[in-house]
């Protein structure tokens, strides 16, 4: 028996000595660089919040985002590529649904398609924009099983949707770039519920203004978690406006179909307007916010964010549904989906311009020219002035309030995330405040200092929203307008008081290449005719165009 197990231990050792593994070296996709010479180039920025402290983020492994889909990612060929480019790039969500169900490629290839330009693109640091703050797993499996020719679905089904990081989706955190929510996991927010429900894919998470720019006079796109995101049409040249600031950058891009953003005031008019994109501040209550980290609990609302005016009608009807759980949501309003398909007649259109912008702002003025060419009635007026006193008063006291309903209901892991309200995050952001809060922290300071009681509270509340109306309404009921035109976000403040929805489209860029939109502000729950009207504006003047750096 001996001579048996000997020669046999002898041969086990020869082989464990032949098959000892080699050490496999890990896969580096991104190493962290130094960004310095970028942050001093920009040192003397005409644009003050653009005088950046930092670009890369501090916390973020970019490997950690990246590695999990690397290896299916790599197997996507560049012939593939090269052939997908010109019938995905730019194509609106009909024209793409119309090359899969004729078979040119699938629903995988789609999504393999939007990550291989996040790969090429977001990897590089000379080319980074610092979008994507998270990528979805499981987004080619989820892909793999949607049928190319299933009847009856909504346009949205398999369309690959990233979503700003202040917004719950499963298996991804949500951080809302803040380094004390780190490891926040959360459930589905209910308008991620109800794209899943239609079959939409979604793509990832994307970067913003921590705390969607109510920490801090921070820069636009700044947060500790995602570092600095950067304009694709200027790379530090032009400012990505905020919140949103991700949601707008990688839909200018052509990083996924769409986007969804948020806004208090201003966040999806500012960064769909820097970034060239079409997008809705929808009228508060249209959309949930359940599963979304608040600010205003008054004034807070998601809303879509696009490449075009169809895509922007058919993303927000996917989202629509009342919320029990939200007391502002309201039942979902009919016509907003075939909206984008009945452009508004011409000759129907009462359109408001502001006498100030006329004067001031040349393609405003030229792109108002247009309008009344393609016989749109035009309306020269001045808006009455009102009071916003007590705006930063509302916002103070529904975040103080607000917060620690959201991490109470929606937090998973309390153990993880330790906060439970405002003080607590400004006790943590002090304990390391050059990583943290390396812009500081004082509107969050300002909320703690602000001791406005729940009677003086419901009365601004008022206050503000009866003057926001009455800036919107006076015209609009006198002159017998539809909307009324503005630039970019400048009037998105009082659209916020009065909750009025608000769609801003791409108008025209500067000499310099900076991008500039107009922006339609319409009548409470009317998105479907405002949608309709800017379908109208878009088939007049269709302005966008691709990022040249981005175009390949």
């Amino acid at each position: 028996m001996k001579k048996t197990i000997l020669p046999f231990l002898g041969l086990l050792a020869f082989m464990s000595c032949k098959q000892e593994p080699k050490t496999v070296e890990p896969v580096v996709l991104w190493r962290p660089y130094n960004d310095s010479a970028e942050v001093a180039a920009n040192a003397d920025h005409e644009n003050e919040r653009m005088r950046y402290k930092f670009i890369q983020s501090k916390v973020l492994d970019k490997n950690e985002v990246f590695l999990p889909l690397y290896e299916e990612v790599s197997r996507f060929s560049e012939a593939k590529y090269e052939m997908m480019k010109a019938l995905v790039l730019e194509q609106d969500i009909p024209s793409i649904q119309k090359s899969i169900s004729e078979g040119k490629f699938s629903y995988e290839d789609l999504t393999r398609f939007y990550l291989h330009r996040i790969y090429k693109y977001e990897l590089p640091n000379e080319t980074t924009l610092n979008t994507i703050i998270a990528l979805n797993p499981k987004v080619l499996e989820e892909a793999r099983k949607l049928k190319p020719n299933a009847t009856g679905e909504h346009p949205i089904y398999g369309m690959p949707i990233l979503l700003k990081d202040n917004i719950g989706s499963e298996g991804m955190k949500t951080t809302a770039g803040a380094i004390a929510l780190k490891d926040n996991v959360t459930n589905d927010a209910f308008i991620v519920k109800k794209l899943k429900e239609k079959g939409a894919l979604i793509l990832g998470k994307v970067n913003l203004s921590e705390w969607a720019n109510f920490l801090c006079n921070c820069p636009n796109g700044q947060s500790a978690m995602g570092g600095q995101t950067l304009n694709p049409y200027g790379r530090r040249v032009f400012d990505t406006g905020g919140s949103s600031a991700g949601s707008g950058t990688s839909v200018a891009a052509n990083y996924a179909v769409a986007a969804v953003g948020t806004e208090t005031s201003g966040s999806i008019l500012s960064p769909s307007s820097q970034n060239s994109v079409v997008g809705l501040k929808p009228t508060v209550g249209l959309l949930s916010r359940t599963g979304i980290v608040p600010i205003s609990s008054t004034l807070d609302t998601p809303g879509p964010m696009t490449k075009n005016v169809t895509d922007n009608a058919i993303l927000l009807d996917a989202m629509l549904g009342k919320d029990v759980e939200d007391p502002k949501s309201v039942e979902g309003y009919q016509g907003i989906l075939s909206s984008y398909q009945q452009p508004a007649p011409l000759e129907k259109i009462r359109l408001g311009a502001i006498k100030g912008l006329m004067e001031r702002d040349s393609i405003y003025r030229k792109t108002v020219q247009i309008l009344r060419k393609g016989g749109i009635e035009i309306v020269e007026f001045t808006p009455p002035e009102v009071k916003r006193d007590g705006f930063l008063t509302l916002l103070n006291i529904d975040m103080k309030n607000d917060l620690p309903k959201y991490l109470e209901t929606q937090t998973k892991d309390k153990q993880a995330v330790k906060v439970r309200s405002v003080e607590d995050v400004v006790r943590f952001n002090l304990q390391d405040t050059l990583v943290r809060i390396p812009y500081g922290q004082e509107r969050f300071e300002g909320i703690l200092a602000d001791s406005t009681n729940a009677e003086k509270f419901t009365e601004i509340k008022e206050q503000l929203k009866h003057a926001g109306r009455r800036y919107f309404d006076t015209p609009m009921n006198q002159y017998g307008l539809d909307a009324v035109l503005s630039i970019n976000n400048w009037h998105a403040g009082y659209a916020a008081m009065a909750e009025y929805p608000a769609l801003t489209i791409p108008m025209g860029y500067k000499e310099s290449g900076e991008p500039i939109s107009l922006t339609f502000i319409g009548k409470p729950f009317e998105e479907a005719h405002l949608l309709r009207i800017g379908k109208t504006y878009e088939n007049l003047n269709k302005v966008r165009k691709i990022p040249a750096a981005y175009a390949n």
